[in-house]
This record gives structure tokens, sequence and C-alpha cells, in this order.
């Protein structure tokens, strides 16, 4: 029997099995109602209003702070002696790489096909609501992570939400977190093994088949899928073998290349239609109200591009602060900061570009789109990037590539978080764990598992239900961190402290208000 015909059976087998289940997840998690003749999903909404609660109770945190977020990561206000693994860029670049990825280049050509330009506003709009919720997320994942004894950190919603719940309300708070830890680490990992691992691999696979030849081609092979299943699992396995240092050192390398790879072939092709700019961006604000051809009229577009920057930079789903939970810091509020920008690049520069190139090359592809001819993913994106660089399909691999490779990275590590969490911190756990982790990423050049995928993304989502309840109860904590470092920063600003003598007991004796 040949390597083809193993995996289309057991493509088969799987999704015979598990369909009844994935469809039922898919209609509970994405429960939409129809308002306007716009399908309005649930959890869109959950999401969407979390960021505006957040950005009220925090007085416009992301637009007032953004400053100080920045001289945070430019290392300004580190402390030297502080618990953690890496510093604030390093944690940043981990988490950006497990939100950045193929969503910003499919995802955002699906959004403005179906949605218009005008999603692109919406698009924007979400993305600055969801840098409050990760802020506050964060603040919260490295205020209760647990520092172990051989200086490793784990954070995230499986310690802050019984940590916190425990703190805030006693007994019956310790039992509820515990229970919502146990199911955000399962849903953490479930997700980690199918759509931040096995996903990955199978589209960047597929991107490489398509620009060496396609099934005919040098990489079209059962031969040539195993061989980069294995080189891809083998550099997985190397960097997790290292932990957070050894993802962070590469994620650090690898964020900035991949996004500055992508930004400048967008500049490219905005710079050589520069004079369509002005009518882009007067079409996009336009759409945003009243758009043309768009199912549900403003309702639709504004749903489309509030999905798109929901479904890209996981605000408020508890994955980014394991991530960040490793940051050496005294301040839980400063890396909460520093993650604010995390949805800013991801969806307010990264998916806006995207958006922008494809509306103003305007490519045929795009035009069919819109009259629902058809719905292109990232062969739309890479039709408007060759309307001004026709060998641009072998540089959007290579960014493909990337942004798989660093977003199974850092997913491998939220994985083993929520792994250690469920069955013990044990050499021969972990060990177990990324052994199952690096076959996960063979198998995702040979299989599609779509059923499983579809089943992660409702988990992942579902784990946003119980982080932001978690994170409403918590918040007044939220506010007490925020007033201690905002108090160290003019301590620091007014040389009243300096970096050497902060001490651990200063955090708590610091008590201001916002």
């Amino acid at each position: 029997m040949s390597l083809d015909s193993i995996t289309t059976s057991v493509d088969e087998a799987v999704s015979g099995l598990f369909e009844p289940i994935a469809s039922w997840l898919m209609d509970v998690v994405f429960y939409s109602r129809s308002i306007g003749g716009a399908d309005v999903p649930f959890i869109v909404v959950w999401l969407v209003v979390a960021g505006l609660v957040f950005t009220a109770w925090f007085g416009l945190v992301q637009v007032r702070k953004f400053k100080l977020a920045v001289d945070v990561v430019r290392g300004k206000y580190d402390e030297k002696g502080s618990a953690g693994e890496v510093n604030h860029f390093q944690a940043l670049t981990a988490a950006v790489s497990g939100t950045v990825g193929l969503g910003n280049i499919a995802g955002v050509a699906v959004a403005v096909s179906i949605g218009g330009p005008g999603a692109t506003f919406w698009m924007i709009l979400c993305g600055l609501l969801g840098m409050a919720t990760k802020f506050v997320e964060v603040t919260l994942g490295v205020k209760y992570r647990q520092v172990h004894a051989d200086g490793t950190v784990s954070g995230g919603p499986m310690h802050y939400l019984p940590k916190g719940l425990a703190e805030r309300f006693g007994k019956n708070g310790k039992t509820f977190g515990k229970v919502l830890a146990v199911l955000a680490s399962f849903f953490v990992l479930f997700f980690g093994l199918f759509g931040g691992n096995l996903f990955q691999v199978n589209q960047s696979y597929a991107q490489l088949v398509s620009v060496t030849g396609g099934e005919d081609g040098l990489m079209g092979s059962s031969a040539g899928a195993l061989f980069f299943g294995i080189l891809v699992a083998a550099l997985v396995g190397i960097v997790l073998l290292g932990g957070i240092r050894s993802i962070a050192n590469v994620t650090s390398k690898l964020v900035p290349a991949m996004a500055g790879i992508y930004i400048a072939a967008c500049l490219v092709v905005i710079l050589v239609h520069v004079t369509a700019i002005p009518a882009a961006i007067a079409t996009i604000v336009e759409g945003a109200f009243n758009p043309q051809g768009v199912a549900g009229g403003v309702l639709g577009a504004l749903i489309i591009g509030f999905k798109r920057a929901a479904f890209s930079n996981e605000a408020g789903l508890g994955s980014a602060p394991i991530a960040h939970s490793a940051v050496k810091t005294k301040h839980p509020a400063s890396e909460g900061l520093v993650a604010l920008l995390e949805p800013f690049i991801d969806t307010v520069i990264i998916c806006t570009m995207t958006a922008l190139t494809i509306v103003i090359a305007n490519p045929a592809s795009y035009v069919e789109a819109r009259k629902g001819e058809s719905i292109g993913g990232v062969t739309l994106t890479s039709d408007a990037f060759g309307t001004v660089m026709p060998w641009f399909p072998y540089i959007l691999t290579i960014a493909v590539l990337l942004f798989a490779i660093s977003t199974v990275l850092t997913w491998g590590y939220y994985g083993e978080k929520a792994w250690t969490h469920l069955f013990g911190r044990s050499r021969a756990s972990v060990l177990a764990y990324k052994v199952v982790y690096t076959l996960f990423a063979v198998a995702g050049s040979l299989l599609t598992l779509q059923t499983l995928i579809d089943m992660a993304d409702a988990v992942l989502f579902m784990l946003a239900v119980i982080n932001i309840i978690g994170l409403y109860l918590l918040a007044p904590v939220v506010k007490r961190e925020l007033a201690s470092f905002l108090e160290y920063v003019r301590a620091r600003d007014a040389g009243e402290i300096t970096e050497d003598d902060q001490s651990d007991d200063d955090q708590e004796s610091v008590k201001t208000t916002v």
C-alpha cells in the first residue's frame, strides 16, 4: 500500500469518526443569529464587548500608555534580579509569533472579499479594542505565574484562574478556578497539536508545493511531503528542547525578519500604486459605513472585520499570557503594557497592510471575488503582489514558512505548559510531550485532518468564554498592578530609585490610584 493511500485512508477514517462532534462544536461555539441580513456570531460579540469594557475600565490604556509600552520593550524600566526567563522584547516576539500566521495573509483576503474594503476599517477598530483585553490577561498571567525551583516559569489561564479566583472569592472561587484551569489546559493542548502545529505545517507545505511545480513537481510526491515534515519536526524539536529561552531566541529573530519581508513587499506594491492610495483609503472608509454589494450592509462589513481581527490577534483567548508570563519583571503590569502592542502589530499593522495591498492593487481575482464568483485566500493576496512583482510567490513562500515555523514553535511551548499542568512536570512527561508534538509536525505535511482542525478552532474559542469571565472578575487586581507600576515608573523617572535598588518588596508597598 502506498503512502498516499494510507494517508487518504487515515483522513477519511478520522473525518468519519469526528465529523459529528466537530459539527456540533462548531454550531455551539460559533452560534450566530441573523441581524439585519448579517450572521452575527456570539463569540465575536463576546470578544468585542470585552475589548470595549476593558478599554473603558482602564481609560483608553492602549492609547494613553502606548509610548510607555514601547519604552518598556526597549528595556528602559528593566529591573535587575527579576524572576523570569526572557526579556520584554523576547516575550513579545514569542507571543506575536503565535498570532501572526497564515490568517494575516489568507484570512484578510477572505475578509475584504466577503465584507468589502470597509471590513478593513472595522478590523482596525477591533484590533485597537483587543489591545486592552490583551493588557488585562497578560498582567494577570505574570501576577499569578509559578516560578519553579529551576528558574523556569509557568503561566497562563490555568494558573491565574484558580489562584486569582481563590484570592478574591475564597474556597468556592478556588474550586471553580481549578475546574476552569483543567478545561483551559485541555483546550490549549488540543489547539496546539492541531491548529498551532498540524495545520500550520500542512498549509506551508501546500504553498511550497505550489511554487515548485505543483503535484508533479519536486515537492509534490509523498516522499517530498515526508521529507518536509521530518525537516520541520527536526527544527521544531531541537528548539523545543531548549525551552522558552531557545524559542524566544529564535522568534526574536524570526518575527522581525518575517514581518519585515512581508511589510516591505506590501510597501512596494503600495508605492508603485501610490496615486491610488487616497482613493483606496476613501473606499475603505466609505465601505465601512456605506458598503456596496455586501451581504448585510454596514453590519455585514462590521462583523466580517471584527471576526477577522478577533481570530487573528487572539485577544481574550488566554493563549498569549503563557508566553508573556516568562518575562523578567517584578511588576506584572509592565508586561501587560508590552502585550497591548501585540494586537497593534498583528492586526492594525500586518492585517491592514494586507488589506490595503489588495484594495490598491485590485487584481482580477479580487474583482471576481467581490462579485461572488470566487473567494480567494492566499492566492488572492499573491495575485495582488503579482501585479508588481511576478516573482513574488517565491517570496511569499518564504514568508509563509517563517510564519508557520514561528507559530509551531510558540504553540509548542503553549502546549507544553498545558500538558505539564495536566500530567506533571517530570522529565518523562515533558519528553513524552515533545515527542508527540514533533510527530504531529511530520503528520502535518501528510494529513489534512480538517475535521480535527475545525474542532481545534472551536475549543480555542471555548477557552475565550471561560477566560473572559475570569478577566472580568479579576480586573480590580489589574487596576492595582497598573497603579503599582505607574508609581514605579514615576519614581524611576524622578531618580528616586534606580534599576539596581528595587527590591522584591517594593512592588507590594507601592499603592496609588491610576
